[in-house]
């Protein structure tokens, strides 16, 4: 294997795991939530969290 794809690989790895500890952190959050509402939650987490607009690249210029 080559670097770039390990690098590639564990950067992977690091997002699952990411996401599986905010599932879990909202699991506990909410305990009597279903599997679906914890699934719209962490899509809502996903996708509004601060920079989440943007994505998780370089953020465009914003003008000054």
């Amino acid at each position: 294997m080559n670097a770039g794809y390990e690098r590639f690989q564990t950067a992977l790895d690091l997002w699952v795991t990411a996401v599986a500890l905010r599932r879990q952190a909202l699991r506990r959050e909410h305990p009597d939530a279903s599997d679906t509402q914890i699934q719209h939650l962490l899509h809502r987490w996903l996708t509004t969290r601060p920079g989440a607009e943007y994505g998780d690249g370089p953020q465009p210029a914003t003008g000054a």
